[in-house]
């Protein structure tokens, strides 16, 4: 594969893993900002590195396997493999703007 059809793979996997929701927030692991990095190898490996909002968060092996399901929806992807990281730590400001909306982090407009 080329570099092109790789980030190609990428993108696609990143957006199956909006299908992926976190099971405490009711919201999916992209726009909370769980995952840190998705590349697709000239292999059709598809490399994930992930966290969860903490340590002990009981849906760590839920999230995992979620995950890597979705990413093998993703015609062209051969192998999924998921790295779990607390570094950086995740924190509220990795979110996107409609997750932290949707949350009630954000206010969504004035009251004028």
């Amino acid at each position: 594969m080329s570099d092109e059809e790789d980030e190609t793979l990428a993108a696609g996997v990143r957006e199956a893993l909006r299908m992926v929701i976190d099971p405490e927030l009711g919201e999916n692991v992209v726009d909370l900002g769980l995952i840190y990095q998705v590349s697709v190898g000239h292999d059709g490996t598809a490399q994930i590195q992930m966290t969860t909002t903490t340590r002990a968060c009981p849906a760590t092996g839920y999230l995992k396997d979620a995950v890597q399901s979705a990413a093998w929806i993703v015609n062209g992807i051969h192998d999924v493999e998921i790295r779990l990281t607390y570094e950086p730590p995740w924190t509220p400001e990795m979110m996107n703007a409609d997750a932290k909306r949707s949350l009630g982090l954000v206010e969504t407009g004035s009251n004028a």
